[in-house]
């Protein structure tokens, strides 16, 4: 233990990283009773998590369980148009841009803060575009449909950076997504959603200022949305799945008075080779819960 900073070192696949003392942990590796985490007045229940029991399995960062459970958390996102052909210059052969329109795909800047999870608190943004769902033929305006109606989305992540070393670990060498560490604070509530990540040297990477849309409060269990992330590992492409129990939420079409800030960084750069054209929707979760699976290996050629 490391008395000044109330931490304790643990391994993850031979890497020592720090986590606080007596967080969930420390004291239950990934493996958090329900019974204790109800106890904690910031999580809204825990009936989402009964349904998906967790399981043991080996990964590059040791033994673990699986899913992650994100008991509280809250997430804002800025969807925007852009260029086909900018989004396919970044994309890596395999994968092919998801289209709403014939030369044109989707690019978001997503804000993500995580309250109560079993790998306690941490903060987290991304870059990331909509792609076609892998092995999938057929017209593109099927997977567009699929996606808008079903809210469930595929994704390739450019940039995805974390508050917290194990947070940072866990997603780069588990997962296989580009993380780092760098001080990341998202706020998010019914009034204002603001975010900042900053760059290597401490300024502004990237920035969020806006007004919250108004959120509408859903039962546990009848707003849901899953989204499959694609990512490549020692030369084999993963697949990783997140579910999110959608508890208030709303969004704006076409936001007005929404403050992006790109400044200089790892983010900003990811973002504006984009070549975003304008934002169409603002999306905000004041409320909701997750479980991250580990990823599994997929085909995608």
């Amino acid at each position: 233990m490391t008395a000044a900073t109330g931490t304790v070192e643990v391994d993850l696949g031979g890497r020592i990283v720090s986590v606080p003392k007596d967080g969930l942990y420390d004291r239950f590796r990934m493996d958090t009773p329900l019974d204790d985490v109800a106890l904690d007045p910031r999580v809204p229940g825990v009936d989402f998590f009964r349904t998906l029991p967790k399981s043991r399995v080996d990964s590059p960062i040791g033994a673990t369980r699986t899913p992650n459970f994100y008991y509280a958390m809250s997430s804002a996102r800025l969807t925007m148009l852009a260029p086909t052909r900018a989004i396919r210059r970044r994309l890596p052969d395999a994968l092919t841009p998801l289209e709403i329109a014939p030369g044109l795909g989707l690019a978001s800047v997503m804000f993500f803060r995580y309250d109560v999870c079993d790998i306690d608190f941490y903060t987290e943004a991304a870059v990331g575009v909509a792609v076609r769902p892998a092995r999938h033929g057929g017209p593109g305006i099927a997977d567009l449909a699929t996606a808008l109606g079903d809210d469930h989305l595929h994704s390739y992540v450019f940039s995805l950076p974390v508050n917290t070393e194990i947070a940072q670990v866990r997603g780069h060498d588990g997962y296989g997504f580009p993380k780092w560490v760098t001080d990341l604070d998202v706020d998010i509530t019914a009034a204002h959603t603001s975010a900042r990540i900053a760059n290597a040297d401490g300024g502004v990477d990237v920035a969020l200022s806006a007004r919250t849309p108004h959120q509408k409060r859903h039962a546990s269990g009848t707003k849901a949305s899953t989204l499959t992330s694609y990512t490549r590992r020692e030369g084999a492409w993963f697949s990783t799945l997140n579910q999110t129990n959608v508890l208030a939420s709303g969004t704006a079409v076409l936001p007005r008075g929404v403050d992006l800030t790109l400044g200089d960084g790892r983010m900003s750069d990811d973002l504006r080779s984009l070549n975003p054209i304008r934002t169409i929707r603002l999306d905000v979760n004041t409320g909701a819960q997750a479980a991250l699976h580990m990823p599994v290996p997929v085909s995608v050629r």
